[in-house]
């Protein structure tokens, strides 16, 4: 199927345009279906991360690895049994600092989609962070970035990236970005006025796929004159809850790391996290579900859609 929108209305990303999108086979072992790291979590706020790891294992993900603050590490394996938890150093209260990156070498170059922002708690440290990682790439003599996993950056790391967009060149083309509105407004430098046409402009401005509140954008391709943007169709006010958007981000990274494309993994990403949303409304209330409940959600989801 097209999965292009050439024309200036958004693509509704109903159940059909998806069972016509299918997600990549789920192979023999979870060596197949892809890994996933996870980079976050403060010492405050570890919680983010493990959401984040959660839903990417629950969109089916293989493998699952969190580098967070090394004052909670153990804490978070303990919590998360299920990932391999890596500690990083921090401040004295409790931020990743951005350095030490090589700890996790070897986590960054054997993964499928790298997640970068649940709770991160420092701006300017999400931006030595940033940087670390640019700079380690361009050393690593793939300057253009085509042979390294997808990039997703949620949360302070959206806002860092605004102070580095003339050095992001390894980055383009593998970036997705979850930002919320206020989190657009940041990466445009000034206030949204449509969510439409902001999410398209920054789409185009970085040479990502970009979900935010339940609008889709990809950056143009040389064969069409308009960015690829869908619309999502379903979605309950509940997901207006404490770690939604690290539920989001995780689910769209698992996808990633299965094999989709990034616009794929945001539409299909986006539509499960509202989807789950939709159940649980239904089941607990409007209001009231908590963000780790919408991940319980993903894997029936899936199997409607999928089949």
């Amino acid at each position: 199927m097209s999965t292009h929108n050439d024309h200036k209305e958004p693509a509704l990303v109903t159940p059909s345009l998806l069972r016509d999108w299918p997600l990549p086979a789920p192979g023999d072992s979870k060596y197949s279906r892809g890994a996933v790291l996870v980079i976050g979590g403060a010492r405050a706020t570890p919680g983010a991360a493990l959401l984040a790891g959660t839903a990417a294992l629950r969109a089916g993900a293989g493998k699952i690895s969190l580098a967070v603050a090394e004052s909670v590490a153990v804490q978070v394996g303990v919590a998360f049994p299920e990932c391999g938890a890596l500690g990083l150093p921090e401040t004295d209260d409790g931020s990743l600092t951005g350095k030490g990156l090589d700890r996790i070498s070897s986590y960054l170059d054997g993964s499928d989609a790298v997640l970068i922002g649940p709770g991160l708690d420092d701006l300017d440290l999400a931006e030595t962070m940033l940087r670390a990682l640019l700079e380690r790439e361009e050393q690593s003599g793939d300057p253009d970035g085509d042979g390294g996993p997808a990039v997703v950056l949620d949360a302070y790391a959206l806002g860092a990236l605004t102070k580095l967009e003339d050095h992001i060149g390894p980055w383009r083309g593998r970036l997705i970005l979850t930002p919320n509105p206020t989190e657009a407004g940041i990466l445009l430098g000034r206030d949204v006025d449509t969510l439409e046409g902001a999410i398209v402009e920054i789409a185009q401005r970085f040479d990502a796929v970009v979900s935010c509140q339940g609008y889709i954008a990809g950056p143009s391709t040389p064969d069409a004159d308009t960015a690829g943007l869908w619309k999502i169709t379903t979605g309950y006010g509940g997901l207006g809850t404490s770690g939604s958007g690290d539920v989001l981000a995780g689910a769209i990274t698992g996808l990633r790391a299965r094999g989709t494309s990034d616009a794929q993994a945001a539409c299909w990403g986006t539509h499960l996290h509202a989807a789950a949303a939709d159940r649980l409304a239904s089941k607990l209330g409007p209001l009231g579900f908590l963000a780790r409940e919408l991940s319980d959600q993903l894997p029936a989801l899936m199997l409607e859609l999928n089949t």
